[in-house]
């Protein structure tokens, strides 16, 4: 299946070249709009993260019970876009002093996280949550 906005094969596994992270901040559709329109993006993709039932349904996730984020996946090609560029976007796409919600969405799903599949990135996130919450 290809991808609607970049035309590529979406697949569980990226490309050599490419990094991923994944995002949670409210509503996964308006924040993979964000990330759309960077330049040095390859893939983005959406479902649900960080929770104790295996492939929760939208209703399971809303029921509060599953413990999942709603999530957006980054693909992205680190010699075209720096993560701190992908994280400006994220912390000024949401406010993460909402809690649990963000607008008119309540619940734990719409919560604030960051998922890192690279350990060398932590430090990069942390920092950046730090800049952003000064």
């Amino acid at each position: 299946m290809k991808h609607f906005v970049y035309g590529n094969e979406i697949s569980t596994n990226t490309l050599k070249e490419t990094k991923s992270i994944i995002f949670g901040g409210g509503c996964f559709w308006g924040l993979e709009k964000r990330f759309w329109e960077l330049s040095g993006v390859v893939l983005t993709s959406v479902g649900y993260s960080g929770g104790k039932t295996e492939n929760p349904s939208y209703e399971e996730v809303c029921s509060g019970f599953t413990d999942h984020a709603e999530v957006v996946k980054v693909d992205y090609e680190p010699n075209d876009i720096e993560l701190k560029d992908l994280l400006k976007v994220f912390w000024e796409a949401h406010d993460p002093t909402q809690g649990m919600r963000q607008g008119n969405d309540i619940g734990s799903q719409y919560r604030s996280v960051v998922f890192i599949e690279d350990e060398a990135d932590r430090n990069v996130v942390e920092l950046s949550m730090k800049l952003f919450q000064e």
